[in-house]
């Protein structure tokens, strides 16, 4: 039977002694004779932990000193000997953004919590906009002002939540009102305004979008209605989609997260009233069919006792009561 002649030479080789395992523990492999020496690894630490250049990738570091007629080692090796220390990485003390305090709120009622802001309405043309601030009560969902302006107004910002409060008939310390970090929101005008009031004020962390959800929620409410126009021709084109808008969000619109009800109902506070009618209806449906109802008599949505901003963790996993927005 033929051999390959490498067996051959195997089985002849008695005294090849056998080959040794690699082994992965660097500190046990056999030194290279090229590698540095401690004493030159502590050079280029020194020298790329400089002040002069801590803030330098090695490749402008080697350039320098070649430039001054000093070598201390190649760029790849500066990155491994970097490496070996973690230390490829930005090594000078940055300046860290304060953290800010999440917002937490909550209203058990209408009046209590507002949350404002504005967005963009395309205009005719090419990168021209009005802009559409709107005020809701976080309770009941309503609009409780809104208008549309060519620009952000600290002015207008100010009137418009003047004008809410009186409507609305704003006692001092009654009212919170949220809203993120824009110019038009964190004003002096507008800081002194609700200071005269007696309103509180409170902000969006900084680039944290759902701080403020349900102006967000319903600003997609409004531009994805049918009728949402791509573009308007002017701001009184706006001014009446939004008059037509506002009257149908606050008195036509059943609110998902308010068990049905539009938000006239809710902040009126008319929400017991038609719930009990809709339970009249259901009970006499039930009488006339109970058997269609397998396990129960049939019972309305109950509308939240409260709406939050950023809920506690407790109140989070507590899904009895309050309905929660994060």
């Amino acid at each position: 039977m033929p051999v390959a002649r490498a067996t051959l030479y195997r089985a002849r080789d008695k005294s090849r002694a056998p080959e040794q395992p690699v082994t992965a523990d660097p500190a046990q492999r056999r030194r290279s004779h090229r590698a540095l020496t401690l004493e030159e690894q502590g050079r280029i630490l020194t020298t790329v932990r400089s002040d002069r250049f801590a803030d330098c990738a090695p490749a402008p570091i080697v350039a320098t000193l070649l430039d001054e007629g000093v070598y201390l080692g190649s760029v790849s090796t500066i990155y491994r000997l970097l490496h070996s220390h973690d230390e490829v990485r930005e090594r000078r003390n940055q300046l860290k953004h304060p953290k800010y305090r999440k917002p937490e709120l909550i209203a058990g009622g209408p009046n209590q919590v507002w949350s404002w802001d504005i967005t963009k309405l395309r205009g005719p043309g090419k990168w021209s906009y009005f802009y559409l601030y709107v005020i809701l009560d976080i309770f009941s969902r309503k609009a409780v002002a809104w208008t549309v302006a060519d620009c952000e107004s600290a002015e207008l910002a100010k009137q418009l939540i003047l004008n809410a409060c009186l409507e609305e008939g704003i006692q001092p310390g009654q009212l919170t009102i949220h809203a993120d970090r824009g110019s038009a929101m964190t004003c002096k005008q507008v800081a002194h305004l609700m200071s005269d009031l007696g309103v509180t004020k409170t902000h969006s962390r900084p680039h944290v979008s759902d701080d403020n959800p349900f102006s967000e929620s319903q600003f997609k409410t409004l531009k994805y209605r049918p009728d949402f126009p791509g573009r308007f021709g002017c701001i009184e084109d706006a001014r009446q989609f939004c008059r037509r808008f506002f009257a149908w969000y606050n008195t036509e619109h059943r609110h998902s997260g308010i068990a049905m009800l539009t938000p006239d109902q809710m902040h009126s506070g008319h929400a017991d009233r038609v719930i009990a009618a809709r339970q009249r209806v259901l009970s006499a449906a039930y009488a006339a069919h109970p058997e269609r109802f397998v396990r129960k008599e049939p019972k309305p949505q109950a509308p939240p006792t409260a709406a939050w901003i950023n809920p506690p963790e407790a109140t989070r996993n507590d899904s009895q009561g309050a309905e929660t927005l994060q």
